[in-house]
């Protein structure tokens, strides 16, 4: 093997560190794979140049376009992965582990890159409406709106996934417009340097919007202020260590915390050894303790089973587990690699030794255990471990002791009662599955359990071929828990975006709100021409474009023809009698006809800028409409989207959103709602 090189922080656009210091080894042979660096970086600098430069080239970009970004930098590491493979096999992962994590890492890049696309505006402040009237007459209204923080967040990730952990934090605050520095594990932060070095590459990222940390973080958290923000993924113990920092708690800096904790799988009393549902609880036990070699923070620590079935459960796992092929991740057939470090190793047994003083060792006293491979002797391996609580209702054991590892504790239960009571004494978790096939059983369990778990997985055999799996945080969905977990939340799509953003309430006039936001705000001016707004491009649009058009009453004989040309004969609009005993009084309308109507008095029929309507908004029927009410709608330019992209004819286009009013003839709005449409820009001039 040639010499370990020694990796670099990234710093104020430097990659700094030359001389070697911590011997990062290799979890197969335990051969150095690189050396951490001796210098100590200036934080100081590193905030600067955040603050200045990172904020600067962010924010010269909008959602849209960091959007776009993101999206690149996602193939762009994908089209160099297996850079990233090579070295994870030193981390002890398998192919399947890396996978989850390099290309779990690019999957949430792509996720929120599509999500910025699809849910923010071309600009750098998001609106959280809708407004709302303060003052009887709307001429003062209040909103939310969501804006870059101005600060840098500081992510302090975990060893167990170098490339994922940094990622799915990075997307949504690249996303939200703020600059970040990362603070690997340092047993693992070779695969982090290198991806980092790639993300460099890829020419997607503005200067100073990503710096990178090997190493400790010195005085870093000593010089944040109240703009900036930290999140942590790692023990409970560091995270409570890290929250009281004098500094953070001085400045109140906002804290976000995903902690290991002793998630559980519950095996519900519906299910016997003979269903189908019994194997799926034992091989989703036996993959959360197998994958990553059990170094998952969402791994199952605790396998909660009707007592009568405990010897079933338990016979199964361990014939599962004994068909495990453990050793070097390069060899065919290997299905378990080592552990990430000798440190975390040799932290594994210790803690094993702690559980056995209160439960049965089952499976895993490491006789006969060798892992296949040349040098292996010297790694990091450890072998999965199954063991059996003596009581589960003791205090201690696998509810407070977690073997961060291939490590699981069976414990019995009488009743659901007693399976939700031991499912809490883990006192807050990342996750919970829940495995049965009664309805009956999910909707008493998971509210119950909810409280003290951000996820519940509930697994039966109809979602079995498509669920991602107990330990699979997704980027639409919430990934942290309460308690013990680190009360702290992370992913959950647009949500994670707005936690990097501040939320400031704004009154004013509906026209100064709509001047702030960039949206049409009800009651603001509006801009009325005579060119129909659906004859102007995309560019010559203005928010608060408006056009009110002219009048339709409608009639017995619309009611009939909608009712014949949709098939909706419902009372309210053919029975007289049964609709006069109505809340109503009378035969009214159908609410699509309304719909359909106002599309007659507003669209312009002939070909033109806008190629097509691809949905509606905020659909409300407010106020019935009767035969003989005359109606008439307002079409206002509400929002415009550039997503920088073309129609299948290379067409370039917007989105533009319209607010639509319908009024009856007393004035009063009927219907609201707002219509989605592709609108054409003008074609740039040759050269351009």
């Amino acid at each position: 093997m040639p010499e370990a090189p020694v990796l670099q922080s990234l710093i104020a656009n430097r990659w700094q560190g030359q001389r070697p210091a911590q011997a990062l080894r290799s979890a197969l042979d335990g051969r150095p794979v690189a050396y951490a660096h001796e210098e100590v970086p200036d934080f100081a600098e590193a905030l600067r140049h955040a603050r200045s430069q990172g904020a600067q080239g962010l924010l010269a970009l909008d959602f849209q376009q960091r959007a776009a970004r993101l999206k690149a930098l996602a193939l762009y590491l994908n089209e160099h992965k297996e850079q990233l493979y090579r070295l994870s096999r030193q981390s002890g992962a398998t192919r399947a582990d890396s996978w989850v994590d390099i290309e779990g890492g690019t999957a949430t890049l792509f996720s929120y890159a599509g999500l910025g696309a699809r849910e923010l505006p071309s600009g750098n402040l998001l609106h959280e409406g809708p407004a709302m009237p303060l003052g009887k007459q709307n001429r003062f209204a209040g909103t939310h709106i969501l804006v870059p923080r101005g600060g840098v967040a500081v992510h302090i990730n975990a060893f167990n996934f170098p490339v994922w952990g940094m990622l799915e934090k990075f997307a949504p605050t690249f996303l939200a417009g703020m600059p970040c520095i990362i603070k690997p594990a340092t047993a693992t932060s070779y695969l982090t340097e290198a991806a980092v070095r790639l993300m460099l590459a890829s020419g997607a990222l503005p200067d100073g919007c990503l710096q990178l940390i090997i190493g400790s973080t010195g005085d870093l958290l000593d010089l944040l202020d109240g703009q900036d923000l930290v999140t942590f993924t790692g023990s409970a113990d560091t995270a409570a260590r890290l929250r009281v920092n004098p500094n953070l708690v001085a400045n109140a800096v906002p804290f976000n915390a995903e902690a290991d904790s002793l998630n559980c799988a519950i095996l519900a009393p519906d299910i016997g050894p003979d269903d189908p549902a019994f194997d799926l609880f034992v091989k989703e036990v036996a993959r959360e303790m197998t994958a990553k070699a059990g170094q998952k923070c969402t791994a199952i620590r605790r396998a909660i089973v009707p007592q009568r079935h405990l010897e079933a459960v338990a016979e199964r796992l361990i014939q599962r587990l004994a068909k495990v092929v453990i050793g070097d991740p390069a060899l065919e057939g290997v299905k378990m690699g080592a552990l990430a470090s000798h440190a975390q190793q040799a932290d594994v047994r210790a803690r094993v030794e702690q559980l056995r003083q209160s439960s049965e060792l089952l499976y895993g006293d490491g006789q006969g255990f060798e892992p296949l491979g040349e040098g292996v002797a010297e790694g990091a391996f450890f072998q999965p471990t199954l063991l059996r609580s003596h009581d589960p209702h003791a205090p201690g054991g696998a509810h407070d002791i977690e073997a961060f590892g291939p490590v699981s504790t069976l414990m019995g239960y009488h009743d659901l009662d007693e399976a939700i009571a031991l499912a809490a004494r883990g006192k807050g978790s990342l996750v919970a599955t829940l495995v049965t096939e009664s309805l009956a059983t999910a909707a008493k369990v998971v509210p119950a359990a909810a409280r003290l778990h951000g996820r519940l997985h509930i697994l039966d055999t109809e979602a079995a071929e498509e669920s991602t799996g107990h330990g699979s945080p997704l980027p639409m969905l919430k990934h942290g828990g309460p308690g013990r977990a680190g009360g702290g939340e992370e992913l959950g799509g647009l949500r994670a975006v707005k936690h990097y953003l501040q939320r400031a309430a704004v009154q004013g006039s509906p026209s100064m709100l709509m001047a702030v936001t960039g949206e049409y705000v009800r009651g603001a001016q509006v801009l009325e021409t005579e060119v129909h707004p659906f004859r102007r491009h995309f560019e010559d649009l203005t928010v608060g474009e408006s056009l009110l058009t002219h009048r339709r009453t409608v009639t017995e004989a619309d009611i009939v023809n909608f009712g014949c040309l949709s098939g909706d004969h419902f009372y309210m609009h053919f029975d007289e009698l049964a609709a006069r005993d109505s809340q109503f009084g009378q035969r009214i309308a159908h609410g699509y006809f309304v719909l359909s109507a106002a599309a007659g008095l507003f669209v312009s029929p002939g070909p033109g800028p806008v190629l097509a309507n691809y949905g509606l908004d905020g659909l409300r029927f407010i106020e019935p409409v009767a035969i003989g009410d005359t109606i008439q709608a307002r079409l206002t330019c509400k929002r415009k989207i550039d997503q920088g992209k073309r129609s299948p004819k290379s067409e370039p286009q917007g989105v533009v959103a319209w607010d639509v009013a319908v009024s009856n003839q007393q004035g009063k709005l009927v219907a609201s709602y707002d219509i989605l449409t592709l609108v054409r820009k003008r074609e740039a001039p040759a050269g351009q």
